[in-house]
């Protein structure tokens, strides 16, 4: 029987994302912050291609996303209530990392593996926040997939998009659990 690492195996069955609006200062300094980038850059990468990057948003630029986002939603025809939300998303925090999808030229690896990788690389930027004692949390929304907001906000290029932005900070309170997948329900066996 293999060599079991104990606490990770317990820290992945156990582990919660905290909600974004529960999270608070402090929130990692950049010293602290480079373990959790480090961690989440090993996730798996078939080509050695790092079809990601991250962008690590301070208070100033979450704020200044936030005010991108109220000037766009109106433009989009998005409802006042999303509208809202979606600038909290940045206004009320105070560090987020944008994980950025860039993919690259391949004639081996397809675009759809490049992007499983950017969404491979938010969870693990997630569960290293986690992991390293923060709160986090993954959050999209409806101005992540706006391409003006990309331009505008994060100065991404054509072929970027936003997989996804990865909050981290003290929590206030824990959130209960959730219910989980019930694994009779999503588990098939094939012997043959």
């Amino acid at each position: 029987m293999p060599d079991k690492n104990t606490a990770a195996l317990e820290f992945l069955l156990t582990r919660r994302s905290r909600p974004a609006k529960t999270l608070t200062t402090p929130v990692p300094s950049r010293d602290e912050l480079m373990p959790i980038l480090t961690a989440a850059a090993r996730t798996p990468d078939h080509g050695k291609l790092e079809p990601w990057r991250f962008v690590v948003l301070e208070k100033a630029a979450l704020e200044r996303l936030a005010e991108i986002a109220r000037e766009r939603g109106p433009a989009l025809g998005v409802e006042p209530e999303k509208i809202e939300k979606g600038v909290r998303q940045y206004s009320d925090a105070d560090l987020a990392v944008a994980v950025i999808a860039s993919p690259k030229p391949s004639d081996k690896i397809p675009a759809i593996e490049q992007t499983y990788s950017a969404g491979a690389v938010s969870l693990a930027l997630l569960n290293a926040a986690l992991a390293s004692g923060w709160g986090a949390n993954w959050l999209t929304g409806w101005a992540s997939h706006d391409r003006e907001f990309m331009t505008r906000g994060l100065k991404l290029e054509p072929h970027e998009s936003i997989a996804g932005f990865i909050h981290i900070g003290t929590e206030t309170a824990a959130p209960p659990d959730r219910p989980r997948p019930d694994l009779d329900a999503i588990v098939s066996w094939m012997s043959a």
